[in-house]
């Protein structure tokens, strides 16, 4: 073989090993943990909403009937939130047994697993997303500015 040959062969040694390990990489990814509904715990839910953050992106998700990509999350209650911490806020939702997640390409999806979850602890989830929409339309009403009433005149004699 020429010199030219033999790098074309080298070239395409080197692309198909790059495949190759693309597709391991693919395949090799961890699973994602999700609990049966007999594992789920009240106490795991409660940990799990106990962040701010976390409970507003589950209200999200629970008001969406539609799986949610963890894009949509980056600013919650008007606060930007970094990528990793969104990840590590998926992850507790999904180890308390709240969310499903499945990925698709880049992206992971989230859905809420309400029907299991009412059919285990009936109420209960409804019970903190209400509380949850309460006390966010309380602090929004707090933070709105109230309008100032003119002052009343002493009446003229």
């Amino acid at each position: 073989m020429d010199l030219g040959a033999e790098r074309i062969q080298e070239f395409r040694t080197i692309e198909l090993l790059n495949r190759v390990l693309a597709v391991t990489t693919l395949i090799g990814m961890r699973p994602l943990f999700h609990p049966s509904i007999g594992e789920v715990t009240v106490e795991g839910i409660l940990h799990a909403l106990s962040d701010p953050v976390r409970v507003a992106m589950y209200a999200d998700i629970v008001a969406q009937e539609c799986p949610q990509s963890c894009s949509n999350f980056l600013t919650v209650s008007d606060k930007a939130i970094p990528k990793s911490t969104l990840s590590q806020h998926f992850k507790i939702l999904r180890e308390a047994g709240l969310i499903r997640s499945e990925r698709h390409g880049v992206e992971m999806h989230n859905i809420s697993r309400c029907t299991e979850l009412e059919r285990r602890f009936p109420g209960l989830i409804r019970a903190i997303v209400t509380a949850h929409s309460i006390q966010s339309a309380d602090e929004a009403r707090a933070k709105m500015p109230t309008p100032k009433r003119p002052a009343k005149r002493a009446a003229a004699k």
